[in-house]
């Protein structure tokens, strides 16, 4: 059997990837400034409001924790 090399050789054959990123950038479709501003938008609102919720969350847990175990170490 022959042995069949598909690896190039040399310099390029290292840095061959380089070529293969730049052809795969070329392809991509990027988006419009608008599009870019309005994804953008979007997901700093969504962040907004998650880590708003999981402020409450967190506030009404230590409420929950503080009033239910401390209220029995503050009784003694």
């Amino acid at each position: 059997m022959a042995r069949v090399t598909t690896a190039k050789r040399g310099l390029w054959g290292r840095f061959g990837f380089v070529g293969d990123i730049i052809s795969e950038l070329r392809k991509v479709i990027w988006p419009t400034r608008q599009e870019l501003v309005r994804l953008t938008l979007m997901v700093l609102a969504v962040c907004i409001i998650a880590s708003a919720i999981l402020s409450l969350c967190d506030w009404g847990f230590t409420e929950l924790v503080s009033n239910v175990f401390m209220r029995g170490i503050e009784g003694t």
